[in-house]
């Protein structure tokens, strides 16, 4: 298996299509440490005895609540094991972020680094000349429905969909919902995408604001409904990444204001603020 899925929600028609087809999962090779992605590996490795293999530093991130607390800084240990405890399992085979292909069971698959969507995604692909982008893109049926789509490095998850320009397969895989022949537009609208919601970020940036201010009209312009803590700790992740990439191309600059981090297109304001 490329990804094991979903715990909630997927695991049913996971063990339905297996029975059904009589298989028997041997290894799991795994993009990224995200719950939608990783979601069946202890499950399925406890009914399959199967192997695991991950990129070393999403193996890290999953290997223990701690470390889950780490990559979910903004959340209690108590409520970490509650929302992500699916995602704890064992990995068998680390994958470097050097190394290029991986081999199971005597069959060689190929790995591409492109992380930015996670710390340290990768491409797989198989020996039948199909590749599985994992979450490196988003489909155009994801995009038609996404407010804000998640990086955890925009700028970093922008380089890496610029080398999947290189790629030449005969089918290309997304995660969610997406078989493709071709992806050379898809991956240009992916770009664009992306950007375009930076800048829709960068235009709701009103003189020098904190990030409460900034979540607050974020959610209002991308008209997301913030229901409970855990959403709106989900959206602040989002949101965040965004405004990391605005600083990052120096579109935006931080200060302190009587204590509190503020953000803001104007430099010059800031300079006032400061004296």
């Amino acid at each position: 298996m490329l990804d094991s899925g979903w715990a909630q929600g997927e695991r049913k028609g996971i063990n339905e299509l297996l029975e059904k087809n009589n298989f028997k999962v041997v290894a799991i090779i795994c993009t990224h440490a995200h719950i939608d992605h990783i979601g069946n590996n202890a499950y399925l490795k406890e009914k399959y005895n199967c192997i695991i293999a991950m990129p070393d530093y999403e193996a890290l991130i999953c290997s223990s609540v701690i470390n889950l607390k780490l990559y979910y800084s903004s959340q209690t240990l108590t409520d970490v094991k509650k929302h992500f405890g699916s995602m704890i399992c064992k990995t068998d085979i680390m994958i470097s972020n050097t190394q290029n292909s991986i081999s199971i069971q005597g069959i060689k698959f190929r790995i591409f680094h492109t992380p930015g969507h996670s710390p340290a995604h990768i491409c797989i692909s198989t020996p039948d000349d199909v590749v599985y982008l994992g979450d490196t893109l988003i489909s155009y049926e994801v995009m038609s429905g996404a407010k804000m789509p998640y990086a955890y490095i925009l700028s970093e998850d922008l380089l890496s969909k610029l080398k999947l320009y290189d790629f030449k397969f005969s089918k290309y895989v997304v995660a969610h919902k997406g078989i493709y022949n071709d992806i050379t537009q898809l991956i240009t609208d992916n770009i664009d995408f992306y950007k375009n919601r930076a800048s829709r970020i960068y235009d709701v940036i009103d003189g020098y604001m904190t990030m409460d201010e900034i979540m607050n009209v974020v959610t209002k312009t991308f008209n997301i409904n913030v229901k409970n803590i855990y959403k709106y700790l989900l959206i602040e992740r989002m949101s965040m990444s965004y405004i990391e990439y605005l600083n990052e191309i120096g579109a935006i600059v931080l200060s302190v204001d009587r204590g509190f981090l503020k953000y803001s297109k104007d430099i010059k304001e800031i300079l006032q603020v400061q004296k």
